[in-house]
């Protein structure tokens, strides 16, 4: 294989947040044959990015006396955040508007404190009612908050419009030169391609035939299997700050409010050659159990909102690692192939730092400390419990599986079936 060059044929699979995040870097960096293949039209209705806002927040400054895990995230962080203020193309997407974490229920409190741990000056205690109604303009927040408590970032964090930087990203990688290619036949792929020894990935094969070949291939098909979120929208109050234990966001041009569902995450789980699998789907309804649950969340905080029409709903699915730690890396087996997966909750909010490390891996510059931490390592997964809420609360607080629901909302119709 002929060494990396900007004349190198680049080949992404996956047109959504990472995908498209990639595409744009790799392409400011001088990279002139760069390629995406998506089975779905942009933006693809099963990408979580494809979405009204999602929370954006600074962490702490990387030191070289961090833990690795830490040093990893506060880089990533670091990175992400970085554009979200400063590049001009990212940056008109991000608001500052603050952020609250907070909890009902003890345990989960209980990792709202570990979150704020030695930050705690950064944060405003919120320890009842009239605490968390004085974080936003009279009127907004109205309800009881029986049992909450949490913490009041007022700088450093925010909401990012998704959808909006998503489609300026795919938007400047276009004008940049990057090929899109969309669609169930010429987009979805069937099968990648090797060399003669089988150790080398050429590209990739789609529905229709095509053989795309590459010099590198990157495969950043990210969402494939947890839902840890639905969203609805209804209508919306102005300059509202994001809070994470409701995950209530504004969407100003459209005068919606996101409200999410948040939970340890349902699955779709298959026996895919013997092993146990959650498999994705595109639904633009979400159970009645998560509807209910929503709508108690409005009476506790805005109870003005409680019996408002839901305007949409959606499964909105997640790929979580084991630890939580994206993998982006080059295949120990397969030259010519590198995984950028793993978004694990985060990947949009990080989306910018996301294509900046699948550049570097490509190019061979990623900082040793990064490539550390997000390495290949199948270890992690071996006799993975898929019942691990991985510090996540909600429901019933364990993961559930879509087998088990029986009764959907019937919100604009129900369009996408199982």
């Amino acid at each position: 294989m002929s060494p990396l060059n900007h004349k190198s044929a680049i080949l992404i699979i996956g047109g959504g947040t990472w995908g498209c995040s990639a595409a744009l870097q790799l392409a400011r960096r001088g990279h002139r044959r760069i390629k995406v293949l998506d089975s779905s039209r942009f933006p693809s209705p099963s990408a979580a990015g494809n979405d009204i806002n999602k929370i954006a927040e600074e962490a702490n400054l990387p030191f070289e006396n961090d833990s690795d895990k830490d040093y990893a995230w506060n880089r990533i962080h670091q990175l992400a955040m970085d554009a979200w203020k400063h590049d001009p193309l990212y940056a008109p997407f991000y608001h500052p508007t603050g952020f609250i974490m907070s909890a009902c229920g003890s345990e989960a409190y209980n990792q709202v404190l570990k979150y704020v741990s030695g930050r705690e000056s950064q944060f405003m205690t919120l320890r009842n009612a009239a605490d968390f109604r004085a974080t936003m303009p009279k009127g907004i927040l109205t309800g009881d908050f029986p049992q909450w408590r949490g913490f009041w970032q007022k700088d450093g964090a925010g909401w990012v419009f998704a959808r909006g930087a998503l489609e300026a990203i795919h938007a400047e990688a276009e004008r940049l030169g990057v090929e899109f290619v969309a669609g169930s036949l010429q987009g979805k792929v069937e099968a990648l391609l090797y060399s003669d020894d089988g150790f080398t990935i050429l590209g990739a094969r789609t529905t229709d035939g095509a053989q795309h070949i590459a010099d590198q291939t990157i495969l950043a098909a990210a969402s494939t299997n947890r839902v840890d979120r639905w969203y609805t929208k209804t209508y919306q109050f102005s300059s509202m700050p994001s809070a994470a234990s409701s995950s209530n966001q504004t969407d100003a041009s459209n005068h919606e409010m996101k409200i999410c569902d948040e939970h340890p995450g349902y699955c779709n789980f298959v026996r895919v050659n013997g092993e146990l699998r959650s498999v994705p789907f595109v639904r633009q309804q979400i159970p009645l159990e998560a509807e209910q649950r929503m709508r108690r969340l409005l009476h506790e905080s805005m109870p003005t909102l409680e019996s408002h029409e839901f305007s949409f709903a959606r499964v909105c699915w997640d790929a979580d690692t084991v630890d939580r730690l994206f993998l982006i890396d080059r295949h120990p087996k397969y030259a010519g192939l590198v995984l950028a997966v793993g978004g694990s909750g985060h990947g949009f909010m990080t989306m910018p730092a996301a294509g900046i490390i699948v550049a570097d891996v490509l190019e061979g510059i990623l900082e040793t400390r990064l490539r550390t931490m997000l390495r290949w390592r199948p270890e992690t997964a071996v006799d993975r419990n898929w019942q691990d809420t991985q510090d996540r609360f909600g429901a019933d607080g364990k993961v559930m599986d879509f087998r088990d629901v029986r009764k959907w909302t019937q919100i604009r119709g129900d369009d996408a079936k199982l």
